[in-house]
């Protein structure tokens, strides 16, 4: 009698990428205390070597392997080079990663990476760490926040879908886009539209012509309606809102990244068939979902959100 040989354990996780001061640290210890209170077992890994003070528990901190200080001082680097270079070193070092992960076999990862966006749009380091990732059976889902103020300016707003496309294209792992720091979304202005218009990136023709009444962003009409245009020919980027302080839209971003990366469909948990089938489906409809988060954090005017959905 032949006996099958065990298959490698799969460990799930999620890759928390972002422009600088997205809020990728929060993120991490937001998410970290959150899964713990679910129950699962999860550790955060800290690959940005710029991180300082973590103010989290760190299992793996790549600052043992390699700082950007010392990168900085010692090849006489700035900090994009130092990264970029502390990646390329990270990449030539997976061993000493796969070394340290080995010791934490049986939990949830959460990946804290560095904050340059050029790591994740074309350069190849990061990209090839998240691949040997995925051959040491990790099921992993690219967390990529960006600042939900940009939404109030619709120049940022399009520089914006740019760059989480590119990244998604790249980076080539299940994606969840998601909007941080939701409690400050009018900080700097307004909105056009409401919310579900940006997070389900809606007809961006509107969102050109309402750039093209500003009389500076005029004369580069027919280069956004060219970048509108590629960016709904992909139709691939939505967001999903968060506030990490706020426990349901923090559900709400761990519902989405568990169907991306597969860990809603096996057994570490005691599962619910109707969650099952709507994510086997794609039945998890967020429209009222975006219509509280709305209501919430973005001034109306003059209407509630039900009466201008009744417009609708």
């Amino acid at each position: 009698m032949s006996s099958n040989p065990s298959k490698p354990a799969l460990h799930f996780g999620q890759v928390v990428i972002g422009p600088p001061g997205s809020g990728k640290t929060t993120y991490c210890r937001g998410m970290q205390e959150f899964l713990s209170h679910l129950g699962r077992k999860v550790v955060v890994v800290n690959l940005d070597p710029a991180n300082e003070g973590l103010p989290y528990p760190c299992a793996v901190d790549i600052s043992e392997l390699i700082t950007l200080d010392d990168v900085m001082d010692g090849l006489k680097l700035g900090p994009n080079g130092g990264l970029i270079y502390s990646m390329e070193y990270l990449e030539a070092n997976l061993d000493w990663l796969e070394n340290k992960l080995k010791h934490h076999h049986d939990c949830y990862f959460l990946f804290d990476c560095p904050g340059q966006v050029e790591l994740y749009t074309h350069h190849n380091s990061v990209k090839n760490i998240f691949a040997q990732l995925s051959k040491w059976n990790f099921r992993l889902t690219a967390v990529h926040l960006v600042d939900s103020h940009y939404c109030a300016d619709p120049a940022k707003f399009i520089s914006v879908l740019c760059t989480s496309l590119s990244t998604m294209l790249h980076v080539e792992l299940p994606h969840v886009n998601v909007l941080s720091k939701m409690d400050l979304i009018e900080q700097y202005g307004n909105l056009a539209f409401n919310l579900d218009f940006y997070t389900e990136v809606l007809d961006l023709s509107y969102l050109v012509e309402h750039l093209a009444s500003d009389p500076f962003f005029k004369k580069f009409h027919h280069l956004n309606v060219k970048l509108a245009e590629v960016i709904q020919d992909y139709s691939l980027v939505s967001f999903v809102p968060l506030n990490v302080q706020d426990k349901e839209s923090m559900m709400q971003v761990l519902r989405t990244v568990d169907k991306a990366n597969g860990y809603c469909f096996g057994d570490l948990e005691e599962r619910n068939l109707q969650v099952m089938m709507s994510a086997a489906v794609g039945a998890d409809f967020q429209f009222s979902t975006t219509l509280g988060v709305q209501e919430k954090y973005v001034e109306a005017a003059g209407k509630t959100v039900e009466d201008e959905v009744m417009d609708l």
